[in-house]
């Protein structure tokens, strides 16, 4: 193999892993890359559609292994059928399920939804929980969706730890942990509680435009300099 091949190797975001001088300057660089990313994603907002809690919910809970778009498309439809948490609790599983069939993992979405809205009415007259310690009771409702709500339903802080904050958060050096709930609370530290939610926000965007995960975009990226893995390319 040539030394050529063995660096790409080396430097593969796959295997890449944060280095302790980077993880010890997080604090000073993830505020100068936040600042910068917003620079460059000033569009960056929540993709899925929704004008209410409830509904937010349950696009967030279709959107696990599902595009954003597709989501979209599927729930044009589905909040003009389905316009309270009663009307998804008493719902047939059979055609809830028909429903949303096309977002993938129709089954476990259905039942999750149905009985998450069974406890909206039965638990909390019908509204949606506005805490984390109540959402993450709800069938279905990890910290990560919780977030998603609380953050853009309610205006409340909120990091969420998708796919692309965990990878992004590593290749720039921010954590070393993979684990979603670890990372949230190492981010917490790094950045103001009122920017938790946009942050997340552009890092999401940045992760879609830039920092792809097969090949990440860093003869472009803003934020090379104070990337980890960002200036560790040629």
């Amino acid at each position: 193999m040539s030394k050529k091949a063995t660096a790409k190797k080396a430097l593969s975001p796959k295997d890449f892993k944060p280095v302790a001088n980077d993880l010890q300057d997080a604090p000073r660089r993830a505020k100068k890359i936040y600042a910068l990313l917003r620079r460059e994603h000033p569009d960056a907002k929540i993709a899925l559609n929704f004008s209410n809690a409830l509904e937010l919910l349950v696009a967030t809970v279709l959107s696990a292994q599902c595009t954003d778009v597709r989501v979209n498309i599927v729930t044009k439809e589905l909040f003009k059928k389905y316009r309270s948490a009663k009307d998804y609790a008493m719902a047939a599983a059979e055609e809830l399920e028909n429903d949303i069939r096309s977002t993938g993992f129709y089954h476990n979405k259905a039942k999750n939804i149905r009985a998450a809205c069974r406890d909206i009415v039965e638990k909390f007259g019908g509204k949606v929980p506005d805490n984390m310690e109540e959402l993450v009771k709800l069938a279905g409702v990890g910290r990560k969706t919780a977030n998603v709500i609380l953050g853009n339903a309610y205006g409340a802080a909120g990091i969420v730890t998708d796919t692309h904050v965990i990878r992004l958060s590593r290749l720039m050096g921010l954590s070393a942990n993979n684990d979603p709930v670890k990372l949230e609370f190492d981010l917490m530290k790094l950045i103001p509680r009122k920017e938790w939610t946009q942050f997340s926000h552009v890092m999401i965007f940045h992760g879609r435009r830039i920092c792809l995960a097969r090949q990440p975009k860093c003869d472009i990226c803003p934020v090379r300099s104070d990337c980890g893995y960002g200036r560790l390319q040629g």
